[in-house]
């Protein structure tokens, strides 16, 4: 059985219109029969409901042991703030909150960071929204790195897509080759198929039969061998 909170997760996408289902194009030029739009969080409710849904899986990955947590800018930021908010309310741990700057300040506190900064010794956890092909973290990585002797440990994000990266593996079992890092999200396309495939959830069917065909069919094309 899956656990309760990634249902609830799945189902809280579908009502804050973050998670859809239809005809769409992805960032990289597929076509793809769903789509994940993190901008529709807009709302401090939802925020704070999405910081406790990444704290779980970042409790479920990686325990509270770590001393930083670290967004990309500029989607990384607001996710870094509510988990480490969740993160201290539900598990009593205190994490700093951490985030580049796109543009490194010339007065007051000069630096690549906003938050709190990274030193030697530091256990480091990446959030990001949906899996990329990576990239996002190709530019990150050199940033945290730069601050000093520091152990990444990870990466969190909040849907894995399972599709394949630059090769035939997946972007996540990509990025965990290259850089070393433990990877995880709190559901994958996976769970929310199980999750939603002729269920009805609030009087619909949002995955029926064709709709599943389709996703079978671009995962066909588009994942991991």
């Amino acid at each position: 059985m899956m656990e309760q909170y990634k249902c609830d997760f799945i189902e809280f996408m579908v009502d804050c219109n973050v998670l859809k289902f239809g005809d769409f194009v992805t960032k990289s030029g597929r076509k793809t029969p769903f789509f994940v739009n993190t901008g529709f969080y807009r709302t401090g409710a939802q925020l704070k409901k999405l910081g406790s849904y990444y704290a779980k899986a970042i409790k479920k990955a990686f325990g509270t042991d770590f001393d930083v947590l670290f967004g990309p800018a500029y989607k990384g930021i607001p996710l870094t703030v509510a988990t480490t908010m969740e993160i201290s309310e539900q598990y009593g741990t205190d994490i700093r909150y951490c985030s580049n700057r796109k543009e490194v300040k010339d007065h007051g506190d000069k630096g690549i960071l906003l938050g709190s900064p990274i030193e030697d010794g530091d256990k480091v956890v990446i959030i990001e929204d949906v899996t990329t092909a990576g990239t996002s973290i190709g530019e990150t990585m050199p940033i945290i790195k730069a601050q000093g002797d520091v152990e990444v440990m990870g990466l969190v994000v909040s849907v894995d897509r399972m599709e394949r990266g630059q090769g035939e593996k997946s972007a996540l079992e990509e990025i965990q080759e290259r850089y070393g890092l433990k990877t995880t999200a709190i559901v994958t396309m996976e769970e929310v198929v199980e999750h939603l495939y002729n269920k009805p959830y609030q009087g619909r069917i949002l995955i029926d039969d064709s709709l599943k065909a389709a996703i079978d069919a671009y995962y066909e094309q588009y994942g991991v061998k």
